[in-house]
């Protein structure tokens, strides 16, 4: 196994149960297997149904998967299995080793933007003037008003609030970072900026998968693409 290796995913499989609909199986992974390594941009390829949002979220540990397993680099360097680990072994990855930025932000009511990014850089053991002060480097380099970063978010614009995601993912360097459609709402100037930040990030070492249904900022950031098919559903078990 290589030294640099930061993700390594051997059969992975992933169905849901579908009680609502004569306990029909839904298998949406089907034994995918990859490996990222520090550098590395994955992007994940496939058409709409192809697992692709579901296999960024078995990577975070938000779905449990079925079978296989995803080996995670922790950054201490230890191995984690996230089909095996414990609710707290995530909690410490999370915290520590694997940022995810989604399609949608999580606002905190009565929580400032510039606290809402700040947080994780906090719960790292950053000082709360130097976790504010990159999390302000980081908003105004993608653009947000430094007029709301006193305010929640929650009443922000979905590009607005796109991009506090955005700096919210980024902020903690950690070293395995997912992103859902990351530049979905933006607009063209903004996207530049995410590819920057991306290449950086890539430069830095840390290992990043992604969709992106842009192409032109998919062909500048990815180093590889994953294709992914989707699965066929099994039929509903008939009554005995």
């Amino acid at each position: 196994m290589t030294p640099d290796l930061m993700i390594d995913v051997q059969g992975l499989h992933k169905q849901f149960l579908l009680h609502n609909q004569g306990g029909i199986r839904l298998p949406v992974l089907q034994a995918v297997s990859f490996q990222a390594a520090a550098g590395d941009c994955l992007v994940l390829s496939g058409p709409s149904g192809a697992g692709k949002s579901t296999l960024l979220r078995c990577l975070y540990g938000n779905y449990l998967a079925t079978g296989g397993s995803i080996r995670l680099r922790a950054a201490d360097g230890r191995w984690v299995d996230l089909a095996k680990a414990g609710e707290q072994q995530v909690l410490a990855l999370r915290r520590d080793s694997i940022a995810y930025v989604s399609q949608f932000l999580r606002a905190i009511p009565r929580v400032s933007t510039l606290d809402v990014v700040a947080e994780p850089l906090r719960q790292l053991g950053e000082t709360t003037a130097r976790a504010r002060e990159r999390a302000a480097t980081l908003l105004a380099r993608l653009n947000v008003p430094e007029r709301l970063w006193t305010l929640a978010p929650a009443t922000f614009s979905g590009g607005e609030q796109q991009r506090v995601n955005i700096a919210r993912g980024f902020i903690g360097d950690h070293p395995i970072l997912l992103l859902d459609e990351p530049t979905a709402s933006l607009d063209a100037g903004n996207r530049a900026v995410v590819v920057e930040l991306i290449r950086e990030a890539r430069a830095a070492g840390r290992c990043l998968v992604g969709i992106f249904h842009d192409e032109a900022v998919r062909d500048a950031v990815a180093s590889r693409i994953l294709p992914l098919r989707a699965a066929m559903p099994e039929p509903a078990a008939l009554p005995g």
